[in-house]
């Protein structure tokens, strides 16, 4: 039978037609007055993804360049900083500060937990000297999302430098970043975004500004001061075509309205966890998000072959555990370009499979619970 492919994975997501058909316009010179003007008008635009007046700045690479860029343009060796752990991409703040020689304050936070604003302020109290503070707010490895408003509210009047890593979460979470008061955000393209891989993105407060300028950390590549010398010019050779799909990307999503953008993920992400409930599957995150469900594993069901099995035999790919969770968790995400249809498709590909592994359920109990979700919810019915 004809089979079709549904890319329900936290990243890369699916890549709406209108934006790959636009990185297929001629590649033009990036030297040019033309190119300029385009440069100009796209990073203009993509203030409003961040909710910021601050530039927006771009990398070509992923996501993690970003997060690298943010360390040492911020950080010099040997200085300390405060470490979010509570999950694979909390721990890749913290590799990548061990990696240049900072000081980490960890705190760390047990899989599938958020950290809370008190544990930071504690963690402040106790370390004055740390002034920069890595957080996670969307933890893709286990569906977690944390409160980065109010953490931001300790940080907003002070000199300390909230930075985190939005590479999920952009688009999928509210994120206001200069009326909370976040300093830095990192992001990608390959996620809420609905691009290809292959752009990353950093904005930072005028306070992080101050850290940059008097920064001595190794780098070359990522130095920031390059890139802002000829703002919104590129001191490297930039992605010419993705800068294409971007600018397209970004009218789309102010066509929808962020706010509209942010409440989609909201409904699709209740839909999802409310089927996961009706099928007696338990979720995994204590603070789950918008941006993917991680599910646990019955325990009579091999994690490794059900995430094979509905991708190979049914076309939809989602994501099992990473680290210590492989084959104990599962994660179906709700992220980018996706609608109430590929949510439900994904439900029922995985109550298909789920019965196939002899898991005993009733076909279409998930599938109704996350129906009744989106009438309930006034996008259905």
């Amino acid at each position: 039978m004809l089979r079709k492919n549904y890319i329900m994975a936290p990243g890369p997501t699916p890549v709406p037609a209108d934006i790959l058909l636009a990185g297929a316009k001629e590649t033009i010179h990036h030297r040019t007055p033309q190119f300029l003007e385009i440069m100009k008008e796209t990073l203009e635009g993509a203030k409003y993804l961040f909710q910021t007046n601050s530039k927006i700045y771009t990398f070509v690479s992923s996501g993690t360049g970003a997060m690298e860029a943010a360390v040492t343009n911020l950080m010099n060796p040997g200085e300390k900083a405060i470490v979010v752990v509570a999950g694979k991409f909390g721990e890749r703040w913290k590799e990548i500060c061990d990696s240049y020689g900072i000081q980490v304050v960890e705190i760390a936070v047990e899989w599938g937990n958020a950290v809370s604003p008190e544990q930071i302020e504690n963690v402040m109290k106790q370390h004055p000297d740390a002034r920069v503070i890595f957080t996670t707010h969307s933890e893709t490895s286990t569906g977690t999302v944390i409160d980065l408003k109010s953490i931001a509210q300790l940080t907003k009047d002070t000199d300390h430098v909230l930075v985190t890593d939005e590479v999920s979460g952009l688009l999928a979470e509210p994120l206001k970043m200069d009326e909370w008061g976040v300093d830095v955000v990192v992001s990608g393209s390959q996620k809420g975004i609905m691009m290809p891989p292959g752009l990353a993105f950093m904005a930072l407060s005028e306070k992080a500004w101050k850290l940059v300028e008097k920064n001595q950390c190794p780098k070359y590549y990522f130095d920031l001061r390059y890139y802002d010398k000829n703002y919104p010019d590129n001191p490297w050779t930039p992605a010419v075509n993705m800068i294409y799909m971007l600018n397209q990307s970004i009218k789309m999503i102010k066509e929808e309205g962020i706010e509209n953008v942010w409440e989609r993920h909201r409904i699709l992400g209740e839909a999802t966890r409310n089927a996961m409930r009706a099928l007696n599957l338990e979720l995994f995150s204590k603070r789950p998000g918008n941006v993917v469900t991680a599910v646990k594993v019955p325990e009579s069901i091999d994690g490794k072959k059900l995430v094979k099995i509905i991708r190979d035999k049914y076309g939809v790919t989602i994501a099992g555990g990473q680290g210590h969770l492989s084959g104990k968790i599962f994660r179906v995400a709700h992220l980018g370009y996706v609608s109430m249809f590929d949510t439900i498709t994904a439900i029922s590909a995985l109550e298909f499979t789920l019965s196939e592994l002899g898991y005993k359920i009733e076909l279409g109990t998930g599938v109704r619970a996350a129906m009744e979700t989106l009438k309930r919810e006034g996008v259905a019915g």
